[in-house]
């Protein structure tokens, strides 16, 4: 196929085998970006033929950008992939057809695949929590990163996108254990934390904001009326709003686990963070306070 698939790999031993299984229909070339795994990564990846590269870890957009500049890539198509992500065989199905010599990939420069999230065995189906759609599939040279995102990453273009059927699945098995979730989201908490009060000082955007526009539009939209949000309050009223409004109760035990921790408490960690980062630094510029934020990141 006219595609290479790009996966970023850190201690991923436990989920890179389901996500490079769900890629052999695709025959594409697959790259693994390992930011210093200590655990068997490497070894799993070589064993399904992808081609391993070492590259020091800043943060997940920083890695991307690297990845798209010098990896080489030769094919008209690139699926960025995290590790703990895998195809459905419906979605694989569908992107053969999508990029075959007679497929409908011509006219646009990249595709968005609704993420089907698994948390502890469960899919989160409510909530607002699906269909969440995310941009993975692009054109070689169209995409780009913000790299003022200091947690997560979303893949830009500027031309014309579509959207695809059939679901990717999100599952970390490591998230198994409650342990790993709340040790992980504390360190992404004082990331956002970081990264929200960066964005108070910088409003420029990848993408024009607009709740008409594309997935990504929509988002940014969104980020930009939360952030207006007052801090300790905004939690309260996104888990009400997850778990009532958009009915996150049908998604049982687990759901409750899920969205309680992911639209609440981590929220408001985040909000603990930002009050705590502003106490620290009233009298540092706001330049110098953004430079020195983003060197601890």
């Amino acid at each position: 196929m006219n595609l290479s698939v790009v996966i970023l790999t850190f201690n991923e031993e436990a989920n890179l085998p389901a996500c490079l299984e769900s890629l052999r229909a695709l025959g594409g070339g697959v790259f693994v970006v390992d930011s210093g795994s200590k655990d068997r990564t490497s070894a799993v990846a070589e064993a399904y033929g992808a081609a391993v590269v070492e590259h020091a870890f800043e943060s997940h957009a920083k890695q991307w950008s690297w990845a798209l500049e010098n990896l080489p890539l030769r094919s008209d198509w690139i699926l960025g992939l995290d590790a703990d992500q895998r195809l459905t065989p419906e979605l694989a199905a569908e992107l053969s057809g999508l990029l075959s010599a007679d497929g409908a990939a011509s006219g646009f420069d990249g595709f968005y695949i609704k993420r089907r999230q698994i948390f502890r065995g469960r899919w989160i189906r409510h909530g607002g929590y699906y269909p969440k759609y995310l941009l993975k599939l692009f054109r070689r040279g169209q995409a780009r990163l913000d790299c003022n995102d200091l947690v997560d990453h979303h893949f830009y273009v500027s031309g014309p996108t579509g959207k695809l059927r059939h679901d990717l699945t999100e599952e970390n098995r490591k998230e198994d254990d409650i342990t790993f979730w709340i040790d992980k989201h504390n360190r992404y908490a004082t990331l956002l934390a970081q990264e929200e009060i960066l964005r108070s000082r910088d409003r420029s955007l990848p993408l024009r904001a607009s709740l008409g526009g594309n997935p990504d539009q929509r988002s940014l939209l969104l980020k930009r009326l939360w952030r207006r949000l007052p801090l300790f309050v905004r939690p309260a009223l996104y888990f009400f709003y997850r778990y009532f409004a958009q009915s996150g109760w049908l998604d049982g035990r687990e759901g409750f686990v899920f969205h309680f921790l992911h639209a609440f408490w981590f929220r408001l960690l985040v909000d603990i963070k930002i009050d705590e980062l502003r106490g620290r630094q009233p009298a540092q510029q706001p330049a110098a306070r953004a430079r020195s934020l983003h060197r601890n990141a």
